[in-house]
C-alpha cells in the first residue's frame, strides 16, 4: 500500500509542529527526525502519483469493446479460455 502525499504532507506539519512546541530536547530530535521521513515519503509518493497522472493522461486506444460481454472478455485473468459463441 502506498501512502498519498497528503497524508505525507500533513504528518510532516504535525511532527514540525511537535518539535516547535515541545519543551523538551528529546521530544524534538525525535519529532524533527519524523517530520525529516515524512518530508522524503512525501516526494516520493508526489512522484508516484505524478507518474499515475502521467500514465492515465494517454490516449485512448484504438479500439473500444462494443458490448459488456466483450467487455469481460477483455478485462478476463483467462483471455483465452474458450467462450461460448453469442
Amino acid at each position: 500500500m502506498h501512502l498519498s502525499s497528503a497524508l505525507c504532507r500533513t504528518q510532516q506539519i504535525f511532527h514540525r509542529d511537535r518539535a516547535a512546541n515541545s519543551s523538551l530536547v528529546n521530544i524534538r530530535l525525535i519529532a524533527s527526525a519524523a517530520a525529516a521521513a515524512w518530508e522524503r515519503e512525501a516526494l516520493a509518493a508526489e512522484s508516484r502519483e505524478g507518474r499515475q497522472t502521467r500514465a492515465c493522461a494517454l490516449p485512448a486506444p484504438a479500439y473500444a469493446p462494443q458490448s459488456s460481454q466483450e467487455f469481460d472478455r477483455l478485462c478476463s485473468e483467462n483471455p483465452d479460455r474458450e467462450y461460448p459463441n453469442d
